[in-house]
């Protein structure tokens, strides 16, 4: 049996009730001692605190970075600002979604690169691969693996919970943009304004050796809690946002899974990024199914759950799905052929053998707040 690796914070949960789980072959807490559903509704009325040292995060230095990115993913870097970021993906040469990452290009002279942890090897090894084919003609670029904490602080009061442990003022750092600062006295901390539940919040990479410090001081305020994978799972899903693995992977295109704006104006023109043979004539002409919200009252729908037309025959399939804390309702997303994608379609779900009504819904379920300014 392969040990699961732990998080620089993996005493820290044992010492504060976490329950820990297998993710992605890392220990983590799914809960603490509060509900998931407490812990939910804490993150979007106050503040939550998500152990996320699990996810890849690389640096890519030299001053070919930006095309070496490219040669990549599907977003234009080249036009980011300064310190600015943007969600992308890793696309393979059949159009597929190797995996979803966050690309900022910071002021330090390198790019910030976090990916998924169900992902890491392969992501690595396929970065590793085209950086072995820019050097051999002579291109200047570096791949460096950092093995940081990082915690994503999400929530209303994430602003006022962490502006006193800083100089600046956080206004000035909007959605999606990153900056390095001291955070309660822990130097070096690379701060992005982004996260994973649809609130504002912040993602903190910070030295594995003051990680503990950090969050400790986090939680000082009453208003800041822990929370889990359980808490983490619904909130991304209200908020709308793909799970890789479940809602896009290698056999669904960027089109099919409604992330066509990640894909850069230039990038489309001179379709010079992995898969973009297939992938940019799918955009004017439709796909064959569609990722959607659904919504439905009744027993929770899960993944893999049949979707069916008002005559029941089968039409997708649930790629996630939950209750919704928020609406008091089962939110979910699935592929369902385009006919029956457009919102407000009165389709049905099968659950334990019998159909319900459900309804194609826009996502986000849940309004988002992130601060943009």
């Amino acid at each position: 049996i392969v040990a699961l690796k732990k998080t620089p914070l993996f005493d820290f949960h044992k010492a504060h009730d976490g329950k820990m789980v297998n993710f992605a072959g890392w220990s983590l807490p799914v809960q603490y001692k509060d509900s998931h559903i407490v812990s939910h509704m804490h993150t979007r009325e106050h503040c939550s605190i998500f152990d996320v040292s699990h996810m890849l995060q690389t640096k890519v230095h030299g001053k070919d970075r930006v095309k070496f990115m490219e040669s990549l993913v599907v977003a234009d870097i080249a036009e980011l600002k300064s310190n600015q970021g943007t969600l992308s993906l890793f696309t393979n040469e059949k159009g597929g979604i190797i995996d979803d990452l966050i690309v900022t290009k910071t002021d330090q002279g390198y790019l910030y690169v976090v990916s998924n942890a169900g992902c890491a090897e392969k992501d690595s090894v396929h970065m590793k691969v085209r950086l072995a084919e820019f050097k051999a003609a002579g291109l200047d670029v570096d791949l460096e693996f950092l093995d940081e904490a990082l915690l994503a602080v999400q929530g209303p009061s994430m602003f006022r919970v962490l502006q006193e442990g800083l100089k600046d003022n956080l206004n000035k750092l909007t959605f999606m943009t990153s900056t390095v600062a001291t955070v309660f006295g822990v130097p070096d901390c690379r701060i992005t304004r982004c996260g994973y539940t649809g609130e504002d919040g912040v993602e903190i990479s910070v030295s594995r050796l003051r990680a503990v410090e950090l969050i400790e001081k986090l939680l000082a305020n009453s208003e800041v809690k822990l929370a889990g994978l359980a808490a983490r799972d619904s909130l991304r899903l209200e908020a709308g946002l793909c799970l890789y693995g479940n809602d896009i992977d290698e056999t669904t295109t960027p089109v099919e899974a409604t992330l066509v704006w990640t894909i850069g104006k230039r990038r489309r023109k001179d379709k010079d990024f992995p898969g973009a043979e297939i992938i940019v004539p799918q955009i004017k002409a439709k796909t064959f199914r569609k990722r959607v919200g659904l919504v439905s009252t009744g027993p929770p729908v899960r993944q893999h759950t049949p979707i069916l037309s008002p005559d029941g025959k089968v039409i997708g399939e649930v790629t996630s799905g939950c209750p919704s804390p928020c609406l008091k309702k089962n939110v979910a997303m699935g592929y369902v052929d385009s006919e029956f994608a457009k919102n407000g379609t009165e389709i049905q779900v099968e659950v334990r053998k019998k159909a319900v009504g459900a309804v194609v819904s826009r996502m986000p379920f849940v309004p988002t707040n992130y601060y943009m300014g």
